[in-house]
């Protein structure tokens, strides 16, 4: 019922927490992640699919490149805080 959805709700939002807090950490300009599961990270001096590809092979982690939500999206990532905990723990 509803407080199971709410659980999961908590759940999500802490994933995006830990998502923000570390680019944050490391400098970079993070919007969202507050009130919804997705963090956007602005990549300063790379576009948005060479910083998804950077990622994707030197780390192995999935991010889905900003360009894809528009021309405004350029130049972000979009991470996604729907995935188990130790899978955003490990990622950041």
């Amino acid at each position: 019922g509803l407080k199971e959805i709410d659980e999961l709700i908590d759940y999500y939002l802490e994933n995006a927490k830990i998502l923000r807090s570390t680019f944050t950490e490391l400098g970079f300009d993070v919007y969202g992640g507050i009130d919804a599961p997705y963090v956007f990270v602005q990549m300063k001096g790379k576009g948005s699919w060479e910083a998804f590809s950077d990622i994707l092979h030197n780390i192995q982690v999935v991010t889905i490149p900003g360009a894809g939500f528009g021309p405004g999206g350029e130049g972000f990532l979009r991470m996604s805080a729907f995935a188990p905990r130790e899978s955003c723990i490990e990622a950041s």
